[in-house]
């Protein structure tokens, strides 16, 4: 097996996050959703587009949720336990896009929609949480695993 073939099925960034970092944030999306589906209140909405918005672009230091996330895990001494970027940086970027649709859905006045997003949005922050499960990975990891598959002369013709 040639280094390509690897490379092309198991893409493991040479960059590092911090899996507790990510369920601590994802216990404040948790919140912050159930707090959203009580109220309806879109500004909730808002927050969360505002933080997944920040740390997309990797501007974590203006992230709220990551700001708490690191004061509580530093008081706690929590020591990092690091983990492959890519499939957490899909599931953020999923996270963005699902934010993105509960702002615009608020907006419209569509919050019937806007309320079976925000259910999904918990069960997946939900999952990762309490679980450290995280949806959004293992769609990364199935859709990796199809392009390897369908790489390297193994198209199906």
């Amino acid at each position: 097996m040639s280094i390509d073939t690897i490379s092309a099925s198991c893409p493991i960034s040479t960059r590092r996050v911090d899996a507790n970092m990510i369920r601590a944030v994802s216990f404040q999306v948790a919140l912050f959703t159930v707090i959203l589906l009580v109220t309806q209140e879109s500004i909730f909405a808002f927050i969360l587009l505002f933080d997944f918005f920040m740390r997309t672009l990797r501007q974590s230091h203006l992230s709220p949720f990551h700001i708490i996330g690191k004061f509580v895990l530093e008081g706690w001494g929590v020591a990092p336990k690091l983990c492959d970027e890519s499939p957490k940086r899909f599931a953020l970027y999923m996270g963005l896009i699902t934010s993105l649709f509960l702002v615009v859905f608020y907006l419209a006045g569509f919050t019937n929609f806007a309320t079976v997003i925000t259910i999904i949005l918990l069960i997946c922050a939900l999952l990762e949480t309490l679980f450290d499960f995280c949806i959004g990975c293992k769609i990364y990891y199935a859709i990796q695993l199809g392009k390897g598959f369908l790489s390297n002369g193994r198209n199906i013709k």
